[in-house]
């Protein structure tokens, strides 16, 4: 029997790129991703912003709060500075027609609770139900979206903190007891603690996992193995590179 590859996820950034522009998900997309991952923030007047961290650098080389401003008030601020152009602070509705025209995926990975209900209401207006997923969610998140948005796809992500102070397969099963809870598609989960176990006990019921961010070529390799459902990278190409290599052991049916 033939094993299908995971899912290839073009983590914000990919291949060198500025993270959170248009280039980024442009790259992604270009190289045969399956999926591009972008990191959500809202601005104060309520707009879906593509960024990380809160702190927004300004021209004068000022720290300003994404969710404290406007977005009127941020893109003014966007022109040139010492050390090089200041990249446009993107709107999440900048590169949705890119993701609905391509017929990838997105992950939307929420960094505020702010961000479930003007992100969604965006998926809707694109039609990309089917093309979207919530990611970002621990426990209180994601049963936030659940309520909210129930119609929304959205993984679990992992709480590292349980794996550091519960016995290792007790972390797992209260992981994926929380993300059935809340009615997750899967469980997003920071390679660094990714076991067989965890995907075997998952795969058992029924929860795919995603697992992030993975740049080592033979780490790549032994998740598709284990079969994870996705791997998230900055280095798209490697892992095309090893899917085609898995592709080419596999057996012939």
């Amino acid at each position: 029997m033939t094993q299908s590859f995971p899912l290839i996820t073009a983590h914000a950034g990919s291949m060198n790129t500025e993270a959170h522009t248009l280039r980024s998900v442009q790259i992604g997309l270009e190289l045969g991703a399956d999926v591009v991952e972008e990191d959500i923030r809202v601005t104060r007047d309520g707009i879906p912003v593509l960024a990380h961290d809160d702190e927004w650098l300004t021209v004068e080389r000022f720290h300003v709060n994404i969710a404290d401003r406007s977005y009127s008030e941020l893109t003014e601020w966007h022109a040139e500075s010492g050390k090089g152009t200041v990249p446009p602070l993107l709107k999440l509705e900048d590169i949705l027609p890119l993701v609905q025209a391509s017929g990838k995926i997105v992950n939307l990975d929420l960094k505020v609770d702010a961000a479930i209900e003007p992100v969604a209401a965006l998926v809707h207006k694109f039609g990309l139900s089917r093309q979207a997923f919530f990611s970002g969610c621990e426990r209180e998140r994601a049963l936030l979206a659940q309520r909210l948005q129930p119609e929304m796809s959205k993984l679990l992500n992992t709480n590292v903190e349980l794996f550091k102070t519960l016995p290792y397969r007790e972390a797992m099963i209260q992981t994926c007891a929380d993300a059935r809870e809340a009615s997750c598609i899967g469980v997003n989960i920071y390679h660094g603690i990714l076991r067989q176990e965890f995907v075997e006990y998952a795969a058992g019921l029924g929860m795919p996992v995603y697992a992030w961010t993975v740049e080592d070529e033979a780490l790549m390799r032994q998740y598709a193995e284990w079969g994870v459902h996705s791997i998230t990278t900055r280095n798209v190409a490697s892992l095309i590179r090893v899917k085609q290599a898995f592709r080419d052991q596999q057996p012939s049916v």
